[in-house]
């Protein structure tokens, strides 16, 4: 995979803004950077996280009581830290902020809880094309995806429910990446598309369904075509 941006985004979704917008922005020290409206009753709160961006989706209507998906954690490094400081935020999303380097990390990485470890090994190194730094950790630019086998990891995990839901990949090319991507046995969850001026996307999903966006923004890339 081609990143146009060398860090990985990640989204999650909420019916309750303020408390979250408070923690993020307060607890977790997050810039809030712009809200993006994305269709009426859900606005996306999008936040810097050492250049990658913490997309707080918030819908009007009531989301339905889906189990959580595999993305379980955001780790950001953040300079003057000696120890890692875990933290929730009021709706039970994991973060730790960790000095830079610990386990590797020095922008942010996300921990990803899996049924089958050997084939999310596959799935990021055929499918996605990310170098495997050491046994189900992997790189993308700054960023640090790690995985990890879990009893508890989905088997069809959903994109409408509460929590972490979904990471961005921003590309060259989203229609190439797509198709590769399934070449390589992911499984297309949205077809591309291109979304007025800002973006071309498309959804792909994991061996357990985890949703994984392909992006081609055009403030990036400075075409949709």
């Amino acid at each position: 995979m081609q990143l146009a941006k060398p860090r990985i985004d990640i989204g999650l979704s909420t019916n309750t803004l303020q408390p979250m917008l408070a923690f993020w922005q307060g607890e977790a020290g997050l810039p809030f950077d712009h809200l993006l409206p994305i269709r009426p009753g859900h606005g996306q709160h999008r936040h810097d996280a050492l250049g990658s961006v913490v997309k707080i989706n918030h819908h009007a209507d009531p989301l339905p009581a889906a189990p959580p998906s595999g993305y379980r954690e955001l780790i950001v490094a953040r300079p003057g830290l000696t120890a890692p400081v875990a933290m929730a935020d009021p709706e039970g999303n994991r973060a730790v902020l960790v000095p830079p380097g610990h386990q590797g990390v020095m922008q942010i990485g996300v921990r990803i809880a899996v049924r089958d470890l050997a084939a999310h090994r596959r799935f990021y190194a055929e499918a996605l094309g990310l170098p495997e730094e050491a046994p189900g950790v992997f790189r993308a630019g700054e960023s640090l995806v790690f995985l990890a086998e879990r009893a508890d990891a989905p088997d069809d995990a959903q994109m409408r429910g509460l929590g972490w839901r979904y990471i961005t990949f921003q590309v060259f090319k989203v229609d190439a990446e797509h198709a590769r991507v399934l070449a390589a046995g992911g499984r297309e969850a949205l077809a591309p598309v291109t979304l007025g001026t800002t973006a071309r996307i498309s959804m792909v999903r994991d061996p357990d369904g985890n949703w994984i966006e392909l992006s081609q923004r055009g403030s990036i890339v400075g075409s949709l075509s």
